[in-house]
């Protein structure tokens, strides 16, 4: 959401940083925590969360239906291997994720993506 209050393309910024073959998945438990910040929220939360959900859904990522029977963080981090990117800015996510091998893309100065770990290239 964040991105979104500070003016990121999210979807074109992870193109120019990801290798084609990489799909962009949003689990289906960030599109329900999503639609409950809509609800809850107001002001420029309320926008923000909107335009994620929004961008979220748009045909630029595809949704992977996840079971919500653990905190959201927990099953984020059990669906993702060492091969994927977790994108976030949850600083104790990003840090759980780097201690599984999990590469991490977050917002870096309000204004570009930075990667912590390694992008793996197709060796073909």
């Amino acid at each position: 959401m964040m991105m979104i209050q500070l003016g990121v393309d999210v979807v074109e910024e992870l193109k120019l940083l990801l290798p084609s073959y990489y799909d962009l998945i949003v689990p289906s438990i960030v599109i329900d925590e999503l639609t409950s910040l809509k609800r809850k929220a107001k002001g420029r939360d309320k926008l923000a969360s909107g335009i994620a959900l929004q961008i979220a859904q748009s045909e630029a990522f595809r949704i992977v239906e996840i079971d919500k029977d653990d905190h959201v963080d927990n099953l984020l981090l059990k669906f993702c291997t060492g091969d994927d990117v977790l994108c976030t800015n949850d600083k104790i996510l990003r840090k759980r994720a780097r201690k599984r091998g999990i590469t991490v893309v977050y917002l870096r100065q309000h204004r570009f993506l930075e990667v912590d770990g390694y992008i793996k290239h197709d060796s073909v």
